[in-house]
């Protein structure tokens, strides 16, 4: 499939998400975005964009990488996840990002515990309906509570999913900010203007900025590049966790088999960074802008 047979770019990519939602210059994106999913719990008026990757300890501690991972102006973190494809081990890899978010805090030694912790949140945008969420609503927001009476123990931690084939509103139908995002997400790749509906000045900056013919062609080619390999994505997925289950499987208790899986998975992710920035190379395209776009480094790709 060809990016120029659509007037925009799909936001549930690789690609269009990020470039849509991970930037600096249009952060504002984000923030009206998170105001949304969060609907009226939390106002974030300014965030900041963090480094995707997380190191361990050591070795024997591995990396993490997020799809986006953002500071709002009262220092809680947001993790911002789009998965298009489900995977058994789906919800023990939130936990896990959450967890490595918190480790990473590494509060001062305090024995009254004065200092408090900073508020991290897990946002997963899903194009598939998750195996543990009964409720029919789109929005699952997740939180540590009392199982016995309901309330919230602590909301400083929590999950929102959105599951996206849950949702579906047509344009007249869409009752609030929220409906409204999730339509776009859903949609926007399939329209050829702006719906009415979607009356917000955020809303008209995300389908200027979302125009295919506004992509300079370094970014058309990743675009694309990445629309070939669509395709072949579930299989690939599927051929990594069998991977990563045999390594699992291999390593035994050492490393264990959800954590084989993981790394059958991001191997998976690598070898698509690769293939893309073999393709920039045979188009001649300077190293430096392969590396910004496929976050592999300058001796990866000479290596190529």
């Amino acid at each position: 499939m060809s990016a120029s047979t659509n007037k925009y770019i799909d936001p549930l990519s690789d690609f269009g998400f990020k470039h849509l939602f991970g930037g600096e210059p249009n952060k504002e994106i984000m923030i009206a975005f998170l105001n949304a999913l969060f609907e009226g719990e939390k106002r974030i008026t300014d965030l900041v964009y963090n480094p995707t990757e997380l190191a361990g300890d050591d070795r024997e501690h591995k990396k993490v990488s997020f799809d986006l991972l953002c500071t709002g102006d009262n220092g809680e973190q947001f993790i911002v996840e789009m998965q298009r494809a489900d995977h058994d081990n789906f919800e023990d890899r939130c936990i896990f990002y959450l967890s490595r978010l918190i480790h990473q805090q590494k509060l001062k030694s305090n024995r009254h515990w004065e200092v408090k912790m900073k508020e991290v949140f897990l946002i997963a945008i899903l194009d598939f309906n998750m195996k543990n969420c009964l409720s029919d609503h789109y929005l699952q927001s997740i939180s540590l509570v009392n199982t016995g009476t309901g309330e919230i123990f602590h909301n400083g931690l929590g999950f929102k999913f959105l599951e996206l084939p849950k949702f579906g509103k047509k344009e007249d139908e869409l009752e609030n900010e929220l409906d409204k995002w999730v339509y776009l997400l859903k949609h926007m790749h399939s329209l050829d203007q702006i719906p009415k509906y979607l009356d917000k000045r955020v809303f008209e900056k995300i389908f200027n900025i979302a125009e295919m013919k506004k992509l300079s062609p370094e970014q058309q080619f990743v675009y694309d590049s990445i629309l070939q390999r669509e395709e072949d994505d579930y299989s690939r997925l599927k051929s990594a966790e069998r991977r990563g289950m045999r390594e699992g499987i291999e390593k035994g208790k050492e490393e264990g088999i959800e954590q084989g899986v993981e790394r059958g998975m991001e191997r998976g992710k690598h070898e698509t960074a690769l293939a893309i920035a073999r393709k920039m190379k045979e188009e001649n395209f300077d190293p430096v802008k392969i590396a910004g776009f496929t976050a592999l480094s300058i001796e990866e790709i000479e290596r190529l």
